[in-house]
């Protein structure tokens, strides 16, 4: 399964239309700091299912800075990661991987591309969607195995 993971698209919204053009993806993860993108892009891809988080740009939503979901067995936390410090250091991300027994903790903010894995925890985070030299991430699940991949990918102008 095709997971598309796109973050601090700040308005870009026809980046984020390219991505799913390019990727096909079966689900999109949102991350924060383009909420209103993320539903238009609901909006044009009704048949691919959406989650997303607020980020710090993202002005009065009351919805929760962090989300627990699983998908196909794997356990994943979306935030934004302002409310984390990941700008700084990934030390609290660490501490809740290990609290939630993530397979996967996925950020934005920082708008720099990172796959990590410490442990059985990826720490992944696609870039900025909405950057000058736009990225996404994609997460592999083999259904098959339940084996986890993930990749950042600059957008293809």
């Amino acid at each position: 399964m095709k997971i598309l993971v796109l973050s601090d698209s700040h308005g870009n919204y026809g980046n984020m239309v390219r991505a799913v053009e390019q990727e096909q993806p079966r689900m999109i993860f949102h991350l924060g700091d383009g909420w209103r993108d993320a539903q238009r892009l609901e909006g044009q891809f009704p048949q691919i299912p959406l989650e997303q988080v607020p980020g710090n740009c993202d002005f009065l939503r009351k919805e929760p800075a962090e989300r627990l979901i699983a998908v196909k067995g794997k356990r994943f936390l979306l935030c934004h990661g302002h409310t984390m410090g990941v700008k700084y250091s990934l030390g609290q991300a660490a501490e809740k991987a290990r609290e939630l027994d993530l397979d996967m903790f996925l950020f934005g903010h920082t708008h720099t591309p990172l796959v990590d894995r410490q442990g059985k925890t990826w720490f992944f985070n696609p870039g900025s969607i909405g950057e000058f030299r736009p990225s996404y991430g994609v997460i592999m699940i083999d259904e098959a195995g339940g084996g986890l991949d993930a990749r950042t990918v600059l957008l293809n102008g």
